[in-house]
Order: C-alpha cells, then structure tokens, then sequence
C-alpha cells in the first residue's frame, strides 16, 4: 500500500453521488427523530394528564413555533420511512446495481418531498 498518496481532507470539495447523499440524509432523520421522541413523548404526556391539559396543549399547537417543530419532525419521520423502504427493497436484492441505487435515490428525494410537502400541508 503506498502511504504517499494525496489525501483531501476539505469536505467542501468533495462531490458526493446521489446516492449518498440520499443516505446520509436518512440517518440525519434517524438522528433528528432519536431526539424527537422526548417531544414527543412531553406532549403525550400532557395530553393524558388531564381534560385541562389536553385543551391547554391543544392550544399550544396554534403558535407557529409548535407547528415548525411539529412539521420538523413529521418530515423527519417521513423522509426515513421512505428511505426504510428503499432500504428494505434494496435488501430483497431489487436496485441494487449503481444504476439502480441512482434511480432509487431519486424516487426516495422525490417521495420524500411529496410526504415533507404534505405533512406541511396537513399541519398548517
């Protein structure tokens, strides 16, 4: 192995594939929904506590900041089930040729906006 090759540590030059860079935006999603799950579970929480506290985080949802975050996560959650899914068919062996990690990539990018453009929809 030649220990004098050229090595490109700046992250800004590299030009990853579109796969890739699919991939690394489903576990940026896992990452976000790891720490969604504490919201998540505070408002399930306060919503069980009692009548009251059901109507007052009802009317918590109505702030703009909320829907962002609740947005925010329903996006999340969205982009890494379809991505999961890719990666599931990809496990049953169907894509899994350069073209087709390519074509599958672009079919997640593009479900994916249609669920984060709806999940918008469906909050505000």
């Amino acid at each position: 192995m030649n220990s004098n090759r050229p090595k490109n540590l700046d992250l800004t030059t590299i030009e990853l594939p579109l796969p890739a860079k699919a991939s690394i935006i489903h576990r940026v999603s896992g990452f976000i929904l790891f720490f969604a799950v504490a919201f998540m579970l505070c408002a399930l929480a306060a919503s069980l506590e009692s009548e009251q506290s059901f109507a007052d985080l009802k009317a918590a949802f109505d702030n703009g900041l909320v829907k962002f975050i609740t947005w925010g996560i329903l996006s999340a959650l969205g982009y890494h089930f379809v991505a999961g899914v890719k990666h599931l068919l990809m496990d049953m062996g169907i894509g899994e040729t350069k073209e087709g990690g390519r074509t599958g990539a672009i079919i997640t990018l593009v479900c994916g906006v249609i669920v984060i453009v709806l999940a918008g929809v469906w909050v505000w």
